[in-house]
């Protein structure tokens, strides 16, 4: 299971804005885009004006970087969405936020989507009853994704849950109590996405 293991940090200032890939992290005065609002890397005064490609570039990189995929998932996804019907940008982003890694960190059962990728490969979730370790899986509404009733994997969540104040977004809902739970009441929508994303960049570079 490939990831980036580089210091996420640089990401973020890379795109310069918050990415949320360190959780509760990016909301202190601890974050790098605040403390250091330069790119990662030397001689930054040299650059000179950004290529049009580039542009079409970073906003790919920046959703790669947001949803924690790699280039071969990235055009997995590109050619769903291709092959679908609507508008290919729309669906490209509903598919990545439909993934369970994504879903269990916009429940705040995981502080960032690295966190949440860990909680769903080690076990810790189940989804409509039964145990779910593939963080790419694809929920469909009425999916229900509860946190596995093992005192371990409940603590887990509890802390995570008592540490964030994020806002659920309107396709899911979430059961708070013993058990937490959460479920996905629609397909999500561009206007469910937490970033600005300009989509139809992503479609003119990948369709080259």
């Amino acid at each position: 299971m490939a990831r980036h293991t580089g210091p996420v940090c640089r990401l973020c200032r890379r795109e310069g804005l918050k990415l949320f890939l360190k959780g509760s992290r990016c909301d202190t005065p601890k974050c790098a885009v605040e403390r250091r609002g330069t790119p990662p890397g030397m001689h930054q005064a040299r650059r000179g004006k950004m290529t049009d490609y580039g542009l079409h570039l970073r906003e790919k990189q920046k959703v790669k970087h947001y949803y924690g995929v790699l280039e071969r998932q990235f055009r997995t996804y590109f050619s769903e969405a291709e092959r679908s019907r609507g508008n290919t940008g729309e669906t490209l982003m509903s598919l990545l936020e439909r993934r369970l890694d994504n879903v269990v960190h916009r429940l705040g059962f995981g502080q960032s989507r690295a966190q949440a990728r860990q909680l769903v490969a080690h076990g810790h979730i189940t989804v409509n009853g039964r145990r779910v370790d593939i963080p790419s899986y694809l929920l469909k509404p009425g999916d229900v994704i509860r946190v596995k009733n093992r005192k371990k994997s409940l603590q887990a969540v509890q802390a995570n849950l008592a540490d964030t104040n994020r806002d659920v977004p309107d396709f899911l809902s979430r059961l708070d109590g013993p058990m937490p739970e959460g479920r996905v009441n629609r397909i999500p929508e561009s206007g469910d996405v937490s970033i600005p994303v300009e989509t139809q960049l992503i479609i003119e570079l990948c369709s080259k």
